[in-house]
């Protein structure tokens, strides 16, 4: 999107949140950005803690940094499901355009997980004036497909080659558990490095997260496991990359990510780390590759032609454009 709003001659500024500034990376496409601390949730194993994100979650910063973020300069927010710049602009009377995956959830697509906590949390997180959402199908609905980078073929795959991102897991169960896997190299990209006691199998190789290294990897990779978020499973379809995904328990997003996979047989489904269903699916699994069009261009031609009306006809035209091909 920063890059369709450059060429597009529209003056944007942004801010981030939720992820620590020092842990962001990679960050020369969006200028001379802001950060605030913003909201997240705390994570341990592979769930989430919603008890030690109410102690940790700091509200009254959340609330000052809503409070102090001054909008008056601008035409419009565009929010992908941030809560600062969300509510500074609800308070401040400002139109906010939401445009994300998680404003799908406002239509009936398939949810797995529903709770009181998780609902509210896609309610009220990051509330916007006009909503586009964007998921893997559109469930008869007028949302959108992902809003990835296309890019032209890379380099030859190698079947034996697997990218691994479960930030949320323990990094040396993870190691521990593909080990055993001898005819196929793991590369595996995560925020925390292993203990350095911990062993190092020739077959897995442990990587500090890197934009540009990942890409790197992930483009002769056969397939991806992942946690089910929405934007690298979109980008293994994309790249026909078989996927095999382990949601985030305690996370109705992931939950129904991994639920709308299976049931679009567009990847395979683990609830929890499962050599058994890793050992299949390595062996049995074959990958779809959807070719998805430039959804970031119409929906900046969107921004700048319409009334910000959601018309489903301009969306069915978008979809009309997509063929998924066994790879």
């Amino acid at each position: 999107m920063a890059t369709k709003l450059k060429q597009a001659g529209i003056q944007v500024d942004y801010l981030f949140s939720g992820r620590p500034w020092e842990d962001l990376f990679e960050m020369d496409a969006f200028g001379d950005y802001e950060w605030r601390a913003g909201l997240t949730f705390s994570t341990k194993a592979g769930h989430v803690q919603y008890v030690k994100t109410a102690f940790t979650a700091h509200p009254w910063t959340f609330i000052r940094d809503v409070k102090a973020l001054d909008l008056s300069g601008y035409d419009a927010v565009i929010c992908d499901f941030e809560p600062v710049t969300a509510w500074a602009a609800r308070v401040q009377g400002v139109k906010t355009i939401g445009i994300g995956h998680q404003y799908a959830f406002g239509y009936d697509i398939p949810k797995a997980g529903v709770d009181f906590i998780g609902s509210q949390i896609l309610k009220y997180f990051a509330p916007t004036t006009v909503a586009l959402g964007v998921h893997w199908h559109h469930f008869h609905h007028p949302i959108l497909p992902p809003i990835i980078e296309t890019q032209a073929d890379g380099p030859a795959v190698q079947p034996d080659k697997i990218i691994v991102y479960l930030p949320f897991e323990d990094v040396n169960q993870v190691i521990h558990l593909l080990k055993k896997f001898r005819r196929y190299q793991f590369f595996v990209f995560s925020p925390h490095m292993p203990h350095e006691r911990h062993e190092k199998p020739d077959n897995v190789h442990v990587r500090q997260l890197s934009r540009a290294g990942f890409r790197q990897d992930f483009a002769s990779a056969a397939g991806v496991i992942c946690n089910s978020g929405f934007e690298l499973t979109s980008e293994a379809l994309q790249a026909g990359k078989k996927l095999l995904v382990k949601p985030l328990h305690g996370q109705l997003e992931q939950l129904s990510n991994a639920l709308a996979l299976e049931l679009l047989q567009l990847g395979q489904v683990m609830q929890s780390l499962d050599s058994a269903t890793i050992e299949t699916w390595l062996e049995q699994s074959r990958a779809i590759r959807v070719k998805y069009p430039d959804v970031a261009k119409a929906v900046v031609d969107w921004l700048l032609g319409s009334e910000l009306q959601v018309d489903k006809s301009w969306i069915d035209d978008i979809w009309s454009q997509i063929v998924p091909v066994p790879v």
